[in-house]
Order: structure tokens, then sequence, then C-alpha cells
């Protein structure tokens, strides 16, 4: 949550900034600014309610910079708001402070030390720039010093800040604890940024930093500490990625793009992950490793859980070992009785999940459990810090609603239960053509993103106005239909809710009204007919009633027939009528689809 850039070296820094702000947007955009120095002390603060949009008005031609920084807000303390928008400054005007993060005891700060201070926002932010300035200014310390000694005062915190200095405009200082920071490494320049997509325009070498390091920036150097003082030498690592892929091109918002892309993503994975016949290619210590387990551990939150729930699926059936899927946030605090040789697998778009984070923590430090991180960001924090990793390959996700990275993480593990279930001599996924069903699917997706009248149709008719919605399923069909409200939900605002069908007459179906829209999820033959029977429930009550189903299951009158493939993995293919019904259903009612209300992409904090 929240977007951080940073510039030095570069005359051009304001359009480096606002540019690098454009591509973090989808981690907030509540409020943003910039501020910008040039070597003779020339300086420009600006900052704006809402999106890099409105910054943009308020840029004149004579701000400009040869250093800078610049944020785009999601608030957490304080309301969206002018004086509550980064950077923060101190009293002096002397230092400027971007931050993602939350300080859990700035409360207690601002009492110990800046009781004498009158704030201007309501921000745990602007108390860390004002102890910089107060350490600075009161207690003779260099700007260096007093950004560490701030450092060591915040308490089970999260951030990633960054740091200028008025006196001394070439240099950035820099730190992250829990919240994803990287340094970009240019000739004569160097940048700042939250995502290397922020910054791929101008270079493609990038710096990971650690927990608890403290870095300074100039044109011409990076040093990186640790909390002793000792300098860390680091190599850079080279982001192979066309700036393009983060563009919208002709599309008029990302998640359709991102929608129409999942049949490339499944090709991309095959190639990743498969050679000309239909054995995975996996690492042979991680099977190694995973053959050892007597639990799986599948740790998600939202769309990552409900892919979890499918994957419980996958290898249960196809390597007969038990698995749990957990909530990050509930089991990152919960006092778990776990088995005696657990194995932990992280899915995680981003690799910075605040929540995941934290039960990896406890794997490494506490139950010493080997782990697996599934992620679509190389080198990202949950990446670095498991035992193994796998990427899925599915290219920038900029869409706040996860599309491609749901169906992305259900097939790499689908890959994994594969290659697991063989190397156990398992009969079920020996007998598995993975990569053939993984063709049919691509092609299913296909086939639905290239029909999608009937798709917006229903949304006009079912969703345009209604304040409720429902998705029925069982099995797997009820794993997909809690994707699917939770896509309804956070872009178009209805509340919707994911049941499995037969729990309706256990109490929910008490929630069904005339013309109330359910949309059944059909795909499972041991459990179709039941699933219809429901259905029947729900249409006497007087529902509107759309049912998605797979061809060998459909009958006439159903509304959405998806192509048919292997029962394991028709969840890739049910969960996109539902993709597209949250986007039309949010077109509809005139939102943006992108940049849902209170919502961001990267969820960095706890």
């Amino acid at each position: 949550m929240c977007g951080i850039v940073g510039v030095t070296g570069r005359k051009d820094s304001v359009e480096i900034l606002v540019s690098g702000l454009e591509k973090l947007e989808y981690r907030g955009y509540d409020s943003a600014g910039i501020y910008v120095n040039d070597a003779q002390k020339q300086a420009h603060l600006v900052k704006a309610r809402g999106k890099i949009a409105d910054l943009k008005k308020k840029l004149t031609p004579e701000i400009q910079g040869t250093t800078g920084i610049g944020h785009t807000r999601w608030a957490t303390n304080g309301v969206p708001s002018i004086e509550n928008a980064h950077p923060q400054f101190s009293t002096d005007e002397r230092f400027y402070l971007v931050h993602n993060g939350v300080i859990e005891n700035y409360e207690e700060l601002k009492a110990e030390y800046l009781s004498d201070l009158t704030f201007v926002s309501q921000t745990d932010t602007e108390v860390v720039v004002q102890l910089v300035d107060r350490f600075v200014v009161r207690d003779g310390l260099t700007t260096k010093e007093a950004f560490k000694k701030t450092l060591s005062l915040l308490k089970g915190s999260s951030y990633a800040f960054l740091l200028m200095d008025y006196e001394d405009p070439e240099t950035l200082y820099v730190a992250k604890n829990k919240s994803p920071l990287l340094i970009g490494i240019g000739k004569n320049f160097n940048v700042v940024c939250s995502d290397a997509l922020a910054m791929l325009n101008v270079t493609k070498d990038f710096l990971e930093l650690h927990d608890g390091e403290m870095v300074v920036v100039t044109p011409k150097k990076v040093e990186i500490t640790n909390q002793n003082g000792d300098t860390i030498q680091r190599k850079s690592f080279h982001v192979d990625l066309d700036p393009k892929e983060a563009d919208r091109g002709t599309y008029p918002y990302y998640m359709l793009k991102e929608v129409d892309e999942q049949p490339a993503v499944l090709h991309r994975i095959q190639n990743a992950y498969f050679d000309t016949d239909d054995m995975p290619l996996l690492p042979a210590n991680l099977l190694a490793e995973m053959q050892k387990a007597d639990r799986l551990y599948i740790v998600g939150a939202g769309t990552s859980y409900h892919a979890g729930l499918v994957g419980q699926r996958l290898f249960e059936k196809l390597t007969k070992i038990p698995t749990e899927v957990v909530l990050a946030s509930e089991f990152a605090y919960a006092d778990p009785m776990l088995s005696k040789h657990p194995f932990f697998i992280f899915l995680t778009q981003s690799g910075e999940t605040a929540d995941s984070r934290q039960v990896l923590v406890r794997a490494n430090e506490e139950w010493h459990a080997p782990s697996l991180t599934i992620t679509n960001v190389e080198n990202s924090t949950l990446y670095r810090e498991a035992t193994y990793q796998l990427l899925l390959n599915a290219g920038p996700e900029i869409a706040v609603a996860s599309t491609k990275a749901y169906t992305a993480q259900i097939a790499v593990e689908a890959v994994v239960a594969k290659a697991l279930g063989v190397a156990l001599k398992i009969s079920t996924a020996q007998d598995f053509k993975l990569n053939h069903e993984l063709s049919l699917a691509a092609n299913a997706i296909q086939a639905i993103v290239d029909e999608k009248a009937t798709i917006k149709a229903i949304a006009h008719r079912d969703l345009e106005t209604t304040r409720n919605a429902f998705y029925i399923g069982r099995g797997v069909d009820y794993f997909v239909a809690l994707e699917a409200a939770l896509k309804l939900k956070e872009i178009s605002y209805i509340q919707a809710e994911g049941f499995a069908s037969g729990e309706l007459k256990h109490g929910t179906i008490a929630l069904i009204e005339d013309k109330t829209p359910v949309i059944a999820i059909v795909t499972q033959e041991k459990t179709a007919s039941h699933t219809r029977s429901n259905i029947q429930e729900v249409k006497s009550r007087g529902a509107q009633v759309s049912i998605i189903v797979s061809k060998n299951l459909a009958k006439p009158g159903d509304d959405i027939v998806i192509p048919s493939l292997s029962e394991l993995l028709l969840p890739l293919v049910s969960v996109v009528p539902a993709q597209l019904l949250a986007y039309y259903a949010s077109l509809e009612r005139g939102y943006n689809v992108d940049q849902p209300r209170n919502l961001a992409k990267s969820v960095t904090v706890e």
C-alpha cells in the first residue's frame, strides 16, 4: 500500500517522479505529492488530494529539480487530505519524508519527544520527520545519524522511508522494514521505488533492500549499511521486462486487458515448467523436501486464499498428502497444532503481502519448517525469505482486482502437485496429462473472452441496480463462487457473497428476495444434480438465476456454457465469466474498474 519514488542526478526529475507515480497508482490513490530540489536549493513541494491526474494539474513549468521524492497514498493514519498527503515535512521546512507502512508507537514518540510542537497532519509520518529534525537541530546530529536514531525508536513497525534534507539537496536517505523498496541504478543518477515497474523507463538494474538496512543515495553512489553500521556490498539484479507490458495499450482498463491475457499466461507457464513431455520441470531439492511432508499448509490472503482452496483439492487428489488452507491474517497470530513434518506454500501476487510474511517469519524462526513461495515478483520479500521459490510468470498485474494472478496460481499449484505426485508414484498424478489440459484451459478461456456479449447482457440485466447478489456452487465450484463474489463486491460495491449451495437451506436462503441475482456454477459431475436442485429452491423464492456450466453438464436454457476439460482445472475457466460479470457490473454502475474505493493492490501493512 502506498507508492514511493525518488530520483537524484536527473534534470527531468519531475517527469520521472510523475511517471513513476502513475505506474504505482495501483498501490493507492487517495492523495499524491512530490518534493523536488536542485543544487542551488531551489525547492518545490506540490500535493493534491485524489489521484495522480489531480497532482499533474498543479505542476507548472517552473517546478523543476535534479533530486526529488514522490508518493501516492492509501490512507491509514488520517483521512485523505492535502494536510495528510505526502511528502510530510518538518516545521522548519528543512526535512521532507515519504512513507509506506504504519508506525505503531507514533503517539508515544510524539508525547515523549515532540509535545511542544503543533502538528499539521494526522499522520504517523509527520512524527517521524519531526523527530529527524529535532535530533539534527536540537542535538546536533548529522542527518544520517538523526535518521538512524529515529529508526531505532520505531517499535513493531512496518515502513519504507525516503527522506530529503533541504540543506543537502542531492542526497536521498532510505530505509525499510517489512515493506518493499528498491534502488534503481543508472549512469550518474540513481532512483528509488516501491516497485521496479515504476522506473523501468529509466533503468532495468536494481538493488534489493533487506529489513533494517539504511541507504544513502547520491547520483554516483549507493551506500547500504546494516543496523550495526556495517557497509553491505550487494550485486544488482536485472529486470528483463518490457515497460510496455505494464501499459494498457488500446484497452479502456487494465482489468479487461489482464482478463484477456489469461490464455497467454497459461501458455507462458507451460513454457516455463514443461519441456516436450508431460513431466513438469521443478528443482529436485524442492520435490525431495516436499516428499518428507506429512501435511501441506497453503497460506494466502484474499484472492490468493481462494486459489489455495482450489490448490488443496489438486494436492490431495494428485499427491494424497493432507492439505490445509489458512488465512494468513488469522494464522499469523494463531497457536496452531502443526503436524510433525509440515511444509508451507505461500501464494502471493506481489510477494510483499504483510500477513503472509508474518506467517513465513514464524515458519522460519519458530517452527523451522521448509517453505515454498509462489509469486509473480522475483526478488520480493516472500520470494527471498522462503526456502524455495517458483514464479507465476503472469506479467505485471496492475488492476486492483486480481484476475490473471489467480489463474496463474492455480496453474502453478497444479504443476507442483503433478510433479510431487509423480515423485511419490501416485497413479492419479501419473495419469493426469497436465500439459495437455493446460492447453485446453487456455483455449477455453480464449473462447470465453472472444464472446463477451452474453456476459455483458447478464450484467446489464441483473447487476446494474441491485444491492445484493449471490454465487453458489459445490466443491471447487464453491471455491470459485467465493472468488467470484469477491471480484463483484470489490469493484462494483454490490454486497456479494459466495455460498456452498447445499448450505442455502440452513439459513442463507432467507436472504433471497424477488429478483435477487443468483449465479450458480455447475462444473462437477458428482454434485451437478444437487446444485440444480438448489437452483430450483432459489428460483421458487423469486431469484433471478444465471448458470455458468461446463458443456458436458449443460441443459437447454443455461446462460453461460464453458468448454469441458478436467474437473480439477475447470476453476481456471469457470472463474472467467465471473471476472467479466464483475467488470461489466462496475461499468454499468459508473465506477473506475481498476481503482475501487478504499482498496490498494499490494497490501504491505497488517
